[in-house]
């Protein structure tokens, strides 16, 4: 029962108290909430007057910047008035000097024209003053002006005569000699003589050696021993893994034969340095002269043409170093004479004139790359000058049908001609093209004033161009290598590209006494 009440008390007490903590929560929640207005009320007052007052400054802010950025504008306008005003000062300036120049330069104008005016009343009046001293001097001498300039030409040509002929033989001889120099145009034509099956047999030639120490010596050194040969000679020495010999190339079979005997004789005498390979290589120009001459003997002799002028037979040993189309011109020639003399055997004619005139047909291909013209035109100019038989003349002339041929000599050199350059493995087209554009390369070369002489080499590759050095300056010689450069470009077709090389150079030279 005592628990029961206990319950009871309690549950009373909280029926009692509760409504009372609600209304007590109420009330206090509600002042909480009065609070919490009044607080919001206050912030939202203090927050308008921050607001007012932050307006009020930038506003203060602003006004200032306007003021300052108008007192900076107001400055710069005084500058700038203050820079035209001075060029204005400089424009007045400048115009008050040009109005005076002006006045100056008309003052000096009027007193131009009032000089010019005296100078040519002073001029008419010279010239009247003159008129009257001619007119004086005519009555005097009974001469007119005419008759005296005639006689004073006359006395004047009679004084100067010697002088007169003197210049004449001077400007000759110069214009000869200028015209030889000048007057070099290599032509090739239609027939190039039997060579080797191959073009490396006729383009190259191997020299042995002692050993391989050998080599070096030619090189030289910084090369300066190859150099000199190469320039000298005209070819290109190619020093490669062959045992014991170099090799010398070159499309022109007189160089490489040169080059190829100057070689032998340095290696036999042991010393090799510029100075001796100069020596050299004109011993060797002399041994091949020598060799020349013996070969047109030996031609001579061998197709049985006696009575030849010197000159002649040096002319036809010449042609053993002359190609046409890859066969030798000499052994063509030979060839040739004997056809002549065979068929014209056979058919009763005069067998001597025939071979005289098969030998000779060719002659002027030995003259050719040194004097302008066609080896027919030189070789008819060469026989007439030593009077050689017309009916020969008739038949060299009429050899490529350029002239009518007059005798049956005639015509069977051109059927042995034709024989001879036919004949299977006679002649080859490549190795001509080949040596054409060679030779044009050097004739490009040789067109340009100051060039002593020039090589092409490296198989075409390179054209070494040695110049006067009294005509040609360093800076000439680079406007030079462009030049040529350019018109080889211009005239040529080749494969790949091609070295000028320009070579100058200054010798002095003194005796100790």
């Amino acid at each position: 029962m005592q628990t029961i009440s206990i319950i009871a008390t309690l549950l009373i007490s909280a029926i009692i108290f509760i409504p009372v903590g609600m209304v007590i929560r109420k009330r206090t929640a509600e002042s909480k909430i009065q609070s919490a207005e009044n607080e919001a009320k206050r912030l939202i007052e203090n927050g308008k007057v921050e607001a007012e007052n932050l307006k009020k400054e930038e506003l203060i802010k602003a006004k200032e910047e306007v003021l300052q950025i108008r007192n900076d504008l107001e400055q710069e306008i005084k500058e700038r008035r203050g820079d035209i005003q001075t060029q204005e000062r400089r424009l007045i300036q400048k115009e008050e000097n040009l109005e005076k120049r002006v006045t100056a330069c008309e003052g000096k104008e009027r007193e131009l024209e009032r000089k010019y005016a005296e100078n040519e009343q002073k001029k008419q009046e010279l010239e009247e003053i003159c008129n009257k001293q001619s007119e004086e001097l005519q009555r005097i001498s009974g001469l007119t002006e005419e008759q005296a300039k005639q006689q004073l030409l006359s006395n004047l040509d009679k004084e100067i005569t010697q002088e007169k002929a003197a210049i004449i033989r001077d400007q000759e001889a110069k214009a000869k000699e200028e015209a030889t120099k000048n007057a070099r145009e290599i032509i090739s034509f239609a027939i190039q003589k039997c060579a080797a099956d191959h073009t490396s047999e006729t383009t190259v030639s191997v020299v042995a050696l002692p050993n391989d120490e050998m080599k070096g010596r030619i090189i030289g050194r910084e090369g300066r021993n190859i150099k000199a040969l190469e320039t000298l000679t005209g070819i290109d020495l190619i020093i490669d893994d062959t045992p014991e010999a170099v090799i010398i190339s070159g499309f022109d079979p007189l160089r490489r034969e040169v080059a190829r005997i100057a070689i032998e004789k340095l290696i036999e005498d042991g010393r090799i340095h510029p100075a001796k390979i100069e020596e050299m290589v004109e011993k060797a120009k002399e041994e091949v002269a020598q060799t020349i001459k013996e070969e047109g003997e030996r031609a001579a002799l061998e197709t049985g043409v006696n009575n030849l002028h010197p000159d002649i037979i040096k002319l036809i040993g010449k042609l053993k170093y002359r190609t046409s189309y890859g066969q030798n011109v000499l052994n063509h020639s030979i060839e040739v004479s004997n056809l002549a003399r065979i068929m014209a055997e056979e058919l009763g004619i005069n067998s001597k004139i025939a071979r005289r005139a098969g030998l000779l047909h060719d002659l002027g291909k030995a003259l050719d790359h040194d004097m302008e013209g066609t080896h027919v035109e030189l070789g008819v100019e060469i026989l007439r000058k030593y009077k050689e038989n017309e009916n020969v003349i008739n038949a060299v002339e009429a050899h490529h049908g350029d002239v009518e041929p007059l005798t049956l000599e005639a015509v069977l050199v051109q059927a042995a001609d034709a024989i001879s350059a036919s004949r299977p493995g006679a002649r080859r087209e490549t190795l001509e093209s080949y040596i054409k554009r060679l030779e044009k390369l050097e004739e490009i070369a040789d067109s340009f004033e100051g060039v002593e002489k020039s090589f092409a080499i490296q198989a075409g590759r390179e054209v070494r161009l040695i110049v006067k050095p009294e005509k040609v300056s360093d800076a000439d010689m680079v406007i030079m290598a462009r030049d040529v450069a350019k018109k080889v470009e211009n005239e040529m077709e080749y494969p790949g590209q091609i070295k000028v090389n320009v070579i100058r150079e200054s010798r002095v030279i003194d005796y100790a006494k």
